[in-house]
């Protein structure tokens, strides 16, 4: 399967809203990680600059394939608008918003790029309003780790777990027993 699984034209990017770099740098490097994994093109992250964090998501992408990409952006704001100033959709993921099964058939019908906005403390309220979508994976307490991936896994109709990853180093052998692991000799 190709490289994205949005069509050529139309990208899928994650903004984590509040990243405090001692406190949430585990969540949101698993956060990243099943961006990556579910077939988001690139994660944004506003609050603290952890340098750590982005270093060890690039280092992933090295060695595990892929065009990912991390940034970090101060003003979570600015993010959204420019989005929207592109036309593009922001979907807010959150647990009182419409229900994913309600909602994600025009969700994934809309050719416009996606903003796949998560929080991590208390999510502003002007965010719900700047949102295209609300939409809520359950409307009961949970990680946006969970959230993110029931949301991409649904959005991409699970076509995620077909992903193959380009300029990979190391590669997964799937079996019912043991562990195989293949690695690209430099220079291949």
């Amino acid at each position: 399967m190709a490289e994205s699984l949005s069509s050529a034209e139309q990208k899928t990017y994650v903004l984590r809203l509040g990243h405090r770099q001692f406190r949430d740098k585990r969540v949101t490097t698993h956060l990243f990680l099943a961006a990556r994994a579910f077939g988001a093109d690139k994660v944004t992250y506003a609050g603290q600059r952890d340098e750590k964090l982005e270093e060890t998501i690039r280092k992933v992408v090295r060695k595990w394939g892929g065009t990912f990409e991390v940034e970090y952006e101060r003003d979570w704001k600015k993010v959204v608008r420019n989005w929207r100033a592109r036309k593009a959709e922001v979907i807010h993921l959150t647990m009182y918003g419409l229900p994913i099964q309600n909602i994600i058939t025009k969700i994934r019908e809309s050719r416009m790029d996606r903003l796949i906005v998560v929080g991590g403390p208390k999510v502003p309220c002007e965010l719900f309003e700047l949102a295209d979508w609300n939409v809520a994976v359950t409307s009961q307490p949970h990680s946006e780790i969970s959230a993110l991936s029931i949301f991409l896994h649904e959005l991409f109709e699970g076509r995620e777990l077909y992903k193959s990853f380009v300029n990979r180093k190391i590669e997964i052998m799937p079996q019912a027993k043991g562990k195989t692991v293949l690695q690209k000799k430099t220079g291949d």
